[in-house]
């Protein structure tokens, strides 16, 4: 049986206080159904991160992977650009 493909993320790391785990806020663009106006949605979502390499501002890559705890069931994939 073949494995399905696994949702992935990019988005900015808010948050790294904790070990082996931080969270990235994900934004993305939708426009009103009505009004036509492009609008800014954001969504947060908790990575496991083995090695603490994710620092606060860093653009990374995260993938959906089996639940790790109660709020994480994402893991860090890459770390596209570092925080200036």
């Amino acid at each position: 049986m073949e494995r399905q493909v696994r949702k992935e993320r990019i988005g900015v790391v808010t948050s790294n206080k904790m070990q082996k785990s931080g969270v990235i806020q994900v934004l993305r663009k939708v426009k009103h159904p009505k009004y036509g106006k492009f609008m800014i949605k954001t969504k947060k979502f908790m990575f496991h991160d083995e090695n603490n390499e994710a620092g606060i501002g860093d653009t990374v890559k995260i993938m959906e992977t089996r639940p790790l705890s109660k709020s994480k069931n994402w893991r860090l994939l890459e770390i596209i650009e570092k925080a200036k």
